[in-house]
């Protein structure tokens, strides 16, 4: 029984530092960016992309990143988004090496798209 509370409270640790990093890393403003035309490019993969996405977003999974052309210009405003926030942040970077300049972290789609529903007037 000790084990088990011992694992618990390490779970619970581990949660609460990766959302405390998810929280930090997004960047900020995104809802201006979003008003602005900003792309959402979502980064998981194309059976993750169809359990749920944000309507309008560009699908192309992480793993193809760095292969693929991408269909923006490099002066495109783009925010990432993925399952829990962990790939968009990769994938800001593999777009600053490929000549991307204003890319942005949108964290888990499923928070983006509740700051893009805002920005829409639906709640």
């Amino acid at each position: 029984m000790k084990y088990i509370g011992i694992i618990a409270g390490a779970a619970l640790l581990v949660f609460v530092v990766y959302k405390t990093y998810a929280i930090a890393t997004l960047d900020d403003g995104l809802d201006r960016k979003l008003k602005s035309g900003a792309v959402i490019l979502d980064v998981r993969t194309p059976g993750e992309y169809e359990t749920g996405h944000i309507n309008g977003s560009v699908n192309i999974a992480l793993s193809k990143l760095r292969k693929v052309a991408i269909p923006f210009d490099t002066s495109t405003v783009i925010i990432t988004c993925c399952s829990h926030g962990l790939r968009s942040v990769k994938a800001i970077s593999v777009l600053k090496r490929r000549g991307y300049k204003h890319v942005y972290n949108g964290g888990a789609w499923s928070d983006l798209q509740k700051i893009a529903e805002k920005k829409d007037g639906i709640r």
